[in-house]
């Protein structure tokens, strides 16, 4: 996890501007996305494990707080995550290009680097905001929190995150989201739901991406399915591919599905 893996050393940028630090959620104002060099150097295996914990618990202050912003004005948010590579912005697209005029929505994009993928995201169509990890692997909730305030977003509305290309650490990250859903592409291997179980096991929803391509592959898509689901029994996959087409509307339907369920839930207003 982070606190082993270094990651996280160097600044986080959010539309252009440095994460701010903020109140916690139950405390004084005070932000340490990750441990530092010197914090986590040299240190025990249980001491290692009491910053994760840390970490986490932290995190999931911010994740409840998001949550509940979300849920107050019936915004259905999506964690997408994958490793890089897998198709994940090119099926956005084409997911928005297939929304745009039903529902509002909008587009967090996680990436260490390059605001590439948000231009790419308002090319088609949508408001989005870029998040620069620099190196750290993966979003955060305060990080997803912060972009939320800056997206401004619609009430009974679409969020779609993109998280940054990784399998490890994103799965341990509660972003606030409604559902997590990982995408494998055919081009990857069958066995990646076997080597990467926290991830499968955390997501609601695979998309099994790039099927146009599997007459040209050596890919044995039931495998894949059966690996993920030794995981995770209750995971739905949708196979799916942005280039020709195929499970779009299985897709777009469940989406819409759980738009509806969002604004449905949403708390009344109690006026007086």
């Amino acid at each position: 996890m982070c606190v082993t893996c270094g990651c996280g050393n160097g600044h986080t940028i959010i539309g252009g501007h440095a994460l701010r630090q903020q109140r916690k959620p139950d405390g004084p104002l005070h932000f340490r996305s990750h441990e530092t060099d010197a914090q986590v150097a040299d240190v025990s295996a249980p001491r290692i494990v009491k910053l994760e914990q840390d970490l986490l618990a932290k995190n999931d202050g911010y994740a409840d707080a998001n949550r509940r912003y979300l849920s107050k004005h019936g915004i259905f948010a999506l964690n997408l995550m994958s490793s890089p590579g897998s198709g994940k912005t090119t099926l956005l697209v084409k997911t928005i290009a297939a929304l745009n005029g039903t529902l509002p929505l909008a587009v967090i994009e996680g990436d260490q680097q390059t605001d590439n993928d948000a231009a790419r995201i308002r090319a088609a169509g949508a408001p989005a905001i870029q998040i620069n990890t620099g190196k750290g692997c993966h979003l955060d909730a305060q990080m997803v929190g912060q972009a939320v305030q800056q997206l401004g977003l619609q009430h009974n509305s679409l969020l779609l995150i993109e998280n940054v290309g990784n399998l490890v650490c994103p799965a341990s990250f509660d972003l606030g989201e409604a559902h997590k859903v990982v995408i494998l592409s055919v081009t990857e291997g069958e066995d990646k739901p076997l080597k990467y179980p926290d991830m499968f096991r955390a997501a609601d929803v695979m998309l099994l991406n790039k099927c146009d391509l599997l007459p040209y592959l050596d890919f044995d898509a039931d495998l894949a399915i059966e690996y993920a689901r030794r995981i995770n029994p209750k995971l739905r996959v949708i196979r799916i591919s942005a280039s020709s087409g195929e499970g779009m509307a299985e897709w777009l339907e469940w989406i819409k599905d759980g738009c509806s369920n969002a604004v449905a839930a949403k708390p009344e207003e109690s006026f007086g």
